[in-house]
């Protein structure tokens, strides 16, 4: 048998991954995330938040206004100004310490960095929660941040939650929809113990 050869393109086809394309990614990795992912966290999974709110990669504050239509006093900030919430905040290297939960949506390729930062700068019994891909539970370096900071809770969505590039929700949904799948990541600063599993939505 010959040795299989192929391109990049062809890995993420036989992955099934088909929201890696020919299409070059958003230059600042912005997909924004359906606001319906609130509904099924809060409703559905039936969380608790602690105000205040920080939305740390806020994007056009889909999350965000969707947060305050549950009553939640939320800060909206992200690298990128995208005339919502505050621009120009390197969450990153923003080390103000935060009284109240971080929820986002983090560029992907900077999640781990995301995660470790909320936690490191929530109070005890804060809870720090990431729409996430299911993949994010692989990998070696992240092992050892779930050795490090144990995670409470994935809320798994059983109907794939739209995460559209730019925004472009009817685009997408146009195009067939989503590829990921997705759930919540959720951690309790201070929270020692085994992970529980929920399906959603």
């Amino acid at each position: 048998m010959s040795d299989w050869t192929g391109n990049s393109k062809s890995i993420y086809t036989t992955l099934g991954a088909s929201n890696h394309t020919d299409k070059d990614r958003e230059q600042n990795d912005y997909y924004a995330t359906d606001p319906i992912a609130i509904d099924v966290l809060l409703q559905q999974g039936g969380v608790k938040l602690k105000n205040p709110i920080w939305e740390c990669a806020c994007g056009e504050g889909h999350l965000s206004e969707r947060l305050k239509q549950y009553g939640y006093n939320v800060y909206s900030s992200d690298l990128i100004d995208r005339g919502y919430g505050e621009g120009g905040v390197d969450f990153l290297t923003d080390n103000r310490l935060w009284h109240g939960d971080i929820i986002t949506n983090p560029p992907y390729k900077y999640a781990k960095e995301f995660v470790e930062h909320a936690l490191d700068i929530v109070d005890d019994g804060c809870k720090v929660i990431m729409f996430l891909k299911l993949q994010f539970l692989e990998g070696k370096a992240r092992k050892e941040l779930y050795k490090k900071y144990p995670l409470k809770s994935l809320m798994v969505s059983s109907s794939r939650i739209l995460c559209a590039k730019n925004g472009e929700f009817e685009k997408m949904r146009a195009g067939g929809g989503s590829a990921m799948a997705c759930g919540w990541y959720i951690w309790e600063k201070g929270y020692s113990g085994e992970p529980t599993i929920k399906w959603v939505n």
